[in-house]
């Protein structure tokens, strides 16, 4: 008896070498074929879902840039694009949260830490809403989508906190977003608006010519797109110039394949369902295969100039914005 199982089909493509080099691209980079009625509507009863969820997620996002900031007081780091200009003493007034208290339990009066002046730079997020993003192997894990907002709000809280300029891109360009209390908050009902109006072929990656010269760009995607695809979109980012930190987010069972006996999975961008039989046998090889992807993506991101940090939908993201954080506060 064959089981019959949701899967992003784009990862069989993938592995076996059959991706067509003619989709799933850079969004300006091909034509996508439509929609089909019933991927639309589970698409918007997707974007519906995450926009109820928002107010929950936003919430987590700024305890997680909370935790994070305070995690990382002991680096003395007064933000990103800060450089350390000189000591002096307090004057009376003095808000004292500019005070240096380390410096000061040397000496006998309080000192404040003085950086050298930068401009603010400008950093891009971009959300992958491709059908594959909304999939999730069981309900007892968030899905891929709903962890990269929350990833990116969390670095989003965190860049504003420090100075920032924080802007939302999507396939036509730099977003401008609706009014709300806070930049936070703007941002979080901007990325509700282009989910309502996503489509399950979109495009996993923007187009390089939207991103401004020397901006900053976050990328959350599941990377289920093109090789050729993705080196091209990199390389013409590196040459723009601009940087990419690219959020690479998976679900456990893509990278374990976690089935066994026939089972067919249908797909969620209209590829054609696959039936196959032992598919515990396949485990192994599997593992390999993807092992080997995860360390291609490694390499090509690498050789382009830019960062990856892979994130598996059953960790914690503290560790995930972490690292993020650490490669973003490098100089380049």
């Amino acid at each position: 008896m064959s089981r019959s199982r949701s899967f992003p089909n784009t990862v069989w493509r993938w592995l076996s070498g059959e991706h067509n080099a003619e989709s799933g691209g850079y969004a300006g980079g091909g034509q996508n074929t439509a929609t089909p009625l019933a991927a639309t509507a589970d698409i918007a009863c997707q974007a519906q879902t995450l926009a109820t969820r928002m107010p929950d997620l936003l919430l987590h996002a700024s305890q997680m840039a909370t935790t994070l900031a305070s995690g990382l007081h002991p680096q003395r780091r007064a933000g990103w694009g800060d450089t350390f200009w000189q000591y002096r003493p307090a004057q009376p007034g003095e808000p004292v949260n500019r005070i240096d208290w380390r410096q000061s339990a040397r000496t006998a009066r309080a000192h404040v830490r003085e950086t050298e002046a930068e401009a603010a730079q400008t950093v891009l997020l971009w959300c992958d809403f491709s059908g594959s993003m909304q999939w999730r192997s069981t309900n007892t894990l968030p899905g891929k989508l709903d962890r990269a907002v929350l990833l990116l709000l969390s670095m989003a809280a965190l860049l504003l906190r420090n100075g920032e300029r924080v802007q939302l891109l999507s396939p036509t360009g730099i977003t401008p977003l609706p009014p709300a209390s806070s930049a936070l908050e703007r941002l979080a009902l901007g990325l509700c608006t282009l989910a309502t109006n996503s489509r399950a072929t979109d495009a996993a990656l923007p187009a390089p010519i939207l991103v401004p010269r020397r901006a900053r760009l976050l990328l959350a995607s599941d990377l289920l797109c093109p090789e050729a695809a993705l080196q091209d979109c990199l390389r013409q980012l590196a040459a723009h110039p601009a940087r990419a930190y690219l959020l690479h987010m998976t679900d456990p069972a893509e990278n374990t394949l976690p089935y066994s006996g026939r089972t067919e999975f249908s797909g969620l961008e209209q590829e054609a369902p696959l039936e196959l039989p032992h598919v515990q046998s396949l485990r192994d090889d599997y593992g390999d295969l993807v092992a080997a992807r995860t360390h291609w993506l490694d390499q090509t991101t690498s050789r382009s100039g830019h960062s990856i940090v892979h994130h598996q939908t059953d960790m914690a993201p503290l560790p995930t914005l972490l690292a993020l954080h650490a490669q973003m506060s490098q100089r380049v």
